[in-house]
């Protein structure tokens, strides 16, 4: 089974190339600080124009107008929108989860205490997980920032489930890319760079839908 992974598009979605699969997943951050209808309504319609069998749809910390409106899954009905859930397809198990520490952002939560408790509530049995925002000290740090934006309460969870084998976030710009730690990829796939341009090209992996490793990086 391939999964195509992309984010931080901000409403350029339609300049990206993707890549044939069988699941596409967006970490977030498809509008630009959108809290309108119109640039989700477009998004949602690109998505029905992709041959993908199974879609995946995380919010971003830009997605306020999702996180305001109670009817937000019938927006994006060209897909499954994960918010603190999971979904299983194909005998793997997805948790999905939009939460950023970011203050005053959509999805957002500045306390450790809360993300602490939040992040508990992901399943043991997940076999990936999508986070719009990555776990502190992992692809976290962008070329024109001081300090990493992971989370650290994130990054403990992560270290907790047992049958975890790919993380895939994006929201930190410029810091494309994935590593392998203790039998686990994760893997930033946001397209957009540091100055504002889509600079990176969707991820594709092979997974292996029963035994939950990942085969072959295809992109």
């Amino acid at each position: 089974m391939v999964l195509v992974l992309f984010g931080d598009t901000h409403e350029l979605h339609r300049e990206v190339d993707v890549p044939a699969g069988d699941v596409l997943i967006c970490v977030g951050d498809f509008t630009m600080f959108s809290k309108n209808l119109a640039a989700i309504e477009d998004f949602n319609e690109w998505l029905g124009e992709l041959p993908h069998r199974h879609k995946i749809v995380v919010p971003g910390n830009h997605e306020f107008f999702l996180e305001a409106n109670p009817e937000r899954r019938s927006l994006l009905d060209n897909a499954n929108l994960l918010i603190d859930e999971s979904i299983e397809i194909e005998g793997l198990t997805i948790y999905g989860s939009p939460m950023t520490p970011l203050c005053g952002a959509a999805f957002g939560m500045s306390s450790a205490k809360d993300r602490q408790l939040h992040w508990s509530k992901v399943p043991v049995s997940t076999h990936v997980l999508v986070t719009h925002g990555p776990p502190f000290g992992i692809l976290d740090l962008s070329p024109d920032q001081a300090e990493r934006m992971g989370d650290p309460e994130l990054r403990n969870r992560v270290r907790e489930l047992p049958s975890l084998r790919l993380h895939a976030f994006g929201h930190v710009h410029g810091a494309h890319g994935s590593v392998e730690q203790d039998g686990v990829t994760y893997a930033n796939v946001a397209l957009m760079g540091h100055l504002g341009d889509l600079v990176q090209a969707p991820t594709a992996l092979r997974m292996r839908s029963r035994r939950t490793d990942i085969s072959e990086r295809l992109l």
